[in-house]
């Protein structure tokens, strides 16, 4: 495995990987990795002939005031952990290396970014939009792996592929959960053992909500509304929760088949996000 920080050498990288016959898969990431990640790299590896994971926590998605000072960063564990996953090249790339002096363009991503995380977290789908933008342009993968988990993030991501016609693939890989059902995150750390007996009361009404659609229940309110009603109940602090269209981020009226329940709320004072899709 080759730890690469500079982003000429990735290229060259990449470039004698696909001169050998071999496709390409990347996996981008903010680090403190955790087996969400670890299952996107499996997927990786199963899929393409060489794998690169990138690990750089972006600024640029972080508003003033939230967590980027103390946003969990393991460097040397990440990784060793890749190695033992079989991948290529970890990159690791130098803030500059990727906003270099001067550095004044972004990409942004309209319409899919109108609600959910975009409203509760003003500029920061511009700074995934940007950043994804850059490691595209630097990786040249043939496909790239994302979780999930940040639905939105996924649909945002895809859109821009499809606008800007990045020759790559997306793939989605399904949201790994603890046994308890809670979405593994970095974040989670952050939660005390108290707090983190509470965030599991997320997934739980989550899933009671898909259900509750399952055995006939459509109304997205009423769905919403019952999800809302036990998080106020664990006194989960509840930043939105909706049913929507995965591909467009749309708010639905009704629970069909594919659309999702997704919800963002505090638990202390850690910010947890999650979606289930109804099947």
């Amino acid at each position: 495995m080759r730890i690469v920080r500079d982003a000429l050498e990735l290229r060259d990288a990449v470039r004698e990987a696909r001169a050998s016959g071999k496709t390409v898969g990347f996996v981008p990431t903010m680090g403190a990795l955790h087996e969400g990640h670890f299952s996107l790299v499996r997927q990786a590896r199963a899929e393409t002939g060489f794998v690169v994971v990138s690990i750089f926590v972006n600024p640029l998605q972080f508003a003033p005031g939230e967590d980027l000072a103390r946003y969990p960063r393991k460097e040397s564990e990440d990784a060793a952990a890749l190695e033992r996953e079989g991948v290529d090249v970890v990159y690791l790339p130098d803030p500059a290396a990727i906003y270099p002096p001067g550095f004044s363009t972004a990409v942004e991503v309209s319409d899919v970014t109108e609600g959910g995380e975009g409203a509760a977290r003003p500029g920061h789908f511009r700074g995934v939009a940007t950043v994804v933008a850059k490691l595209f342009l630097q990786v040249s993968p043939d496909v790239a792996f994302f979780g999930r988990k940040d639905l939105q993030q996924v649909a945002v991501v895809r859109r821009m592929i499809r606008d800007l016609d990045f020759p790559i693939r997306l793939v989605v890989g399904e949201t790994v959960r603890e046994p308890d059902g809670l979405a593994l995150s970095s974040r989670n750390a952050y939660l005390s053992p108290e707090e983190r007996r509470i965030a599991a009361a997320l997934p739980r009404a989550l899933f009671a909500a898909r259900d509750a659609a399952v055995r006939g229940e459509r109304n997205a309110a009423l769905l919403a509304g019952r999800v809302r009603r036990e998080l106020e109940a664990e006194n989960i602090g509840v930043e939105y929760v909706d049913v929507v269209d995965p591909d467009t981020m749309k708010p639905v009226r009704e629970a069909v088949s594919g659309t999702a329940l997704a919800a963002a709320v505090r638990v202390g004072k850690t910010r947890l996000i999650d979606n289930v899709s109804v099947p």
